[in-house]
């Protein structure tokens, strides 16, 4: 079921599901729908999880071994004492049948630390940066303007894409607990579409192949799979929203979508970052309280935080008077020649005071 909870009903729209045998009826709820219930209710609370990509996988001077059996390294928690309540993964590479993520991720280990992470408490969300099945490049080849016509139905790659998505489809229905219960997670497929960068940007289809591509995706995975374990998230790249309309111009329709967002980094300012910021948040914002959704800062963050009080006087406040469900901060890149490539800080970094403080905060949640 997807949730039409006006941010300022969602109690007492969530109190008429239950009166009408929606899905918090005992047997009937999906592990979406709880999840979702959960997302709401921290958002009723006033709360904002703090997200942290990769954050089990690998850290600024350390990586998981490949013999690993326990998921509890990360340097948010050597630096906070806690872990993020969100983590984020990626599951490019899946589709190729690589035993490891574009980012050198084994996919057992991503499987095995999604539960893990479920069973402390938190949520994992997983994008998707899928080779070009057209050309035979990177996510970011952007050579073909007939990508996403010929994976479509009736195009030269749709037989051939479908093997993809069942790739997909199957490793996110295997994310499962001991016992054998399907473990929830916030799927975030085709995202920053609003730029033109990823093979299903705005400059490489239509907007109607653009949705097109949404709603194949939603009926192979969900009508035709059965995934009910999915929270489908929609997040445009925010240096392109100028208004609502533009906004939800490819929006693919409440029926599939359960939360929206947006991807914003910092580039140059802090005053640049919080204007964008800012902006982004009232369009996500107004478009969310119209389409009854939960909304999201899907992606964020300064890389190498060459701020010491960035996190308190920058990212907090952007953001603490908006009923934002999470915030998702990128990787700690742990390649040598990548170690500038970080966006949360380790316990020797100069915003790593600043990050406790931030962690203490009342509004903020980890684990």
């Amino acid at each position: 079921m997807k949730y039409i909870l006006k941010p300022i009903t969602m109690i007492a729209a969530a109190i008429a599901i239950i009166s009408c045998g929606g899905p918090k009826e005992s047997g009937s709820q999906t592990p979406a729908d709880a999840l979702l219930d959960r997302l709401t209710d921290l958002v009723d609370e006033g709360k904002i999880m703090f997200g942290h990509q990769d954050d089990l996988m690998y850290g600024h001077s350390w990586k998981l071994a490949d013999d690993a059996t326990e998921y509890v390294q990360s340097d948010v928690f050597a630096t906070c004492g806690q872990y993020p309540a969100i983590y984020g993964m990626d599951l490019g590479g899946i589709e190729m049948d690589w035993p490891a993520n574009l980012d050198k991720n084994r996919f057992d280990h991503m499987r095995a630390s999604a539960v893990a992470h479920h069973e402390r408490g938190g949520i994992t969300t997983f994008s998707w940066h899928p080779r070009n099945p057209l050309t035979g490049g990177d996510a970011w080849d952007v050579s073909s303007d007939q990508v996403v016509a010929s994976i479509l139905p009736g195009g030269e790659k749709h037989d051939y894409f479908m093997t993809w998505l069942a790739k997909a489809a199957d490793f996110l229905g295997s994310i499962k607990t001991a016992d054998g219960q399907t473990v929830p997670v916030i799927w975030r497929p085709w995202h920053e579409h609003t730029g033109s960068w990823f093979w299903w940007g705005q400059k490489l289809c239509t907007t109607e192949q653009y949705k097109a591509l949404w709603q194949m995706t939603y009926d192979y995975m969900v009508n035709e799979r059965g995934l009910d374990n999915l929270v489908w998230s929609y997040s445009p790249g925010a240096g392109e929203l100028t208004s609502v309309e533009v906004y939800g111009e490819r929006y693919p329709g409440d029926e599939i979508i359960d939360m929206v967002g947006f991807d914003c980094y910092f580039y140059s300012t802090r005053e640049d970052y919080l204007a964008k910021m800012t902006n982004a948040l009232d369009i996500t914002k107004a478009f969310a309280d119209e389409h009854g959704k939960l909304m999201a800062i899907t992606e964020t963050g300064y890389e190498g935080v060459k701020d010491a009080k960035w996190w308190t006087e920058v990212l907090y406040q952007a953001m603490k008077d908006y009923p934002v469900s999470y915030v998702l901060v990128w990787r700690n890149a742990c390649d040598a020649h990548m170690q500038h490539h970080f966006y949360a800080p380790f316990p020797e970094h100069e915003s790593a005071e600043d990050f406790k403080a931030f962690a203490a905060l009342d509004q903020m949640m980890f684990l």
